[in-house]
């Protein structure tokens, strides 16, 4: 699916940014005009109306960043400021709708269908909290899911911690990828899964990480 999206809307990457053309000449005539807070924007939109793939905004903003538009740290920030605010923005709807005027609005939506709520209150339903956080490698879930969070009126700092940590490690991935690629950043796309699967690995790592430290610190704690 990556795969088309990205034939269809993308022309081969060149080597100059300037020559992009479609949406990925449409992420550099946004960034060059606003900088790292482009990519702040773009991603804000990609959260809030998912049709826009995250698939090609970050890659493309990685390429920018490796041919010295702006930093590669800071691309990232930015992307990650962007997936929060649109995550908020996705989160104060549900929490202000509720349910049936949430599902009658979705059903107005273009390009986006109940299935895709269903599927992500579903996600929220079997996982809790850590959907926010794991939802983030599956597509249109990753947008989605913030509206069942303000649904079930999820702890607004837990659910911005989350959207935060999920989304760096996300953002990171793909930025970094198209980074490294250069003018070869369409390549994501064919590798989508694997992408996924080091979206995963990276996520598995940060919770070892922060499991053992909170367990450290009772230990230490108790020890007293």
């Amino acid at each position: 699916m990556l795969v088309t999206l990205l034939t269809d809307l993308v022309a081969a990457a060149p080597s100059d940014a300037t020559q992009l053309t479609g949406l990925a000449g449409w992420v550099v005539d946004v960034v060059d005009a606003l900088g790292p807070a482009g990519v702040g924007v773009l991603v804000a939109l990609e959260t809030v109306f998912p049709p826009i793939p995250s698939e090609v905004v970050l890659p493309v903003a990685g390429f920018l960043a490796g041919q010295g538009h702006m930093g590669l740290a800071t691309t990232i920030v930015a992307a990650t400021l962007g997936s929060v605010v649109g995550a908020i923005v996705l989160y104060a709807v549900g929490a202000k709708l509720g349910r049936p005027r949430l599902r009658r609005a979705v059903d107005a939506m273009p390009l986006v269908d109940r299935g895709d709520l269903e599927r992500a209150e579903s996600w929220f339903d079997r996982h809790g909290g850590m959907a926010v956080l794991t939802g983030r490698v599956i597509p249109v879930v990753r947008s989605l899911v913030s509206l069942p969070a303000g649904l079930e009126r999820m702890s607004i700092p837990l659910f911005v911690a989350l959207t935060a940590l999920g989304s760096a490690v996300y953002n990171s991935v793909l930025v970094g990828a198209g980074y490294l690629l250069g003018d070869r950043w369409t390549d994501v796309g064919e590798y989508s899964d694997v992408v996924n699967w080091v979206v995963i690995g990276a996520m598995v790592a940060v919770l070892a990480w922060f499991v053992v430290g909170r367990l450290r610190r009772n230990r230490r704690a108790a020890a007293a």
